[in-house]
């Protein structure tokens, strides 16, 4: 159960499954993360079973205060809609704020167009733009590699600073964007493939090692990472990396008073 206006930071990971085929046979839930900031309750990326997953964990989606979404595919989007009504009462009460890329809204729109004058706010996500969410602000550092419009996100809060590495090809850069004390990072694969804009164990390795956060987290695994069992390997990860490494499980609750 999750305490509404606790005043710590907590994050609340309603699902750890990404990509179809976790999606398809719901090896791992995935219905995204719910974030009690302060006093700012924050739903990220509601994929599928997120409303589910929400109440069934004790979330409150009528007391949301924001959605964001990094991305456009479905194993991050499939609950927008419905997480916007319940958060809205159904469109009766405009409240609440919604943060998304531009192409959620466009050909190819997840964002329906009866739900989008629910939200009180809807603000299009952009490369290198800071938005604030009641006492939280958060910024987009940097546009991602990805088959859609894609964002990581870096989260201030008055007690705590943390990043959220989202979907995307590993570049050069992009551990420079994401240097806090808490990562948290999207890790499809347990090796690379060169085919595919997501990261692997061993990219996210390199990324740990460069940025050298105090507790880093992976979550949102493929398959490959779930046959392997990633909080079986955590440890490893940890010794290699020289930093503490928690693979996330579904329902784990993240107190950042106890990792940064």
């Amino acid at each position: 159960m999750v305490a509404m206006g606790n005043p710590g930071d907590t994050i609340l990971f309603l699902g750890t499954g990404g990509a179809r085929f976790t999606v398809a046979k719901q090896l791992l839930a995935t219905g995204g993360a719910w974030m009690n900031l302060g006093n700012t309750r924050i739903l990220m990326d509601p994929g599928p079973g997120s409303l589910v997953y929400a109440i069934k964990y004790g979330c409150e989606p009528p007391m949301l205060d924001a959605i964001i979404l990094s991305h456009k595919h479905l194993d991050h989007s499939v609950d927008i809609n419905v997480m916007i009504e319940a958060m809205t009462d159904g469109g009766w009460k405009k409240r609440g704020s919604l943060y998304a890329p531009a192409d959620a809204f466009e050909n190819g729109a997840v964002v329906l167009p009866y739900v989008r004058g629910y939200p009180q706010k809807v603000e299009m996500l952009e490369e290198g733009k800071i938005y604030s969410e009641g006492n939280v602000t958060f910024h987009t550092p940097v546009k991602h590699i990805h088959k859609v419009e894609t964002y990581g996100f870096v989260f201030n809060t008055p007690r705590h600073r943390f990043s959220w590495i989202t979907d995307t090809r590993i570049f050069d850069s992009l551990a420079g964007h994401y240097k806090t004390d808490l990562v948290i990072i999207n890790v499809l694969s347990y090796e690379r493939k060169l085919h595919v804009d997501h990261l692997s164990l061993p990219e996210a390795e390199t990324i740990i090692r460069e940025i050298k956060p105090k507790t880093a987290v992976l979550t949102h695994f493929g398959l490959t990472m779930w046959r392997v069992k990633p909080w079986e390997i955590e440890q490893r990860v940890s010794d290699a990396t020289g930093v503490r490494v928690i693979a996330a499980r579904d329902g784990m609750l993240l107190d950042l008073d106890t990792v940064i």
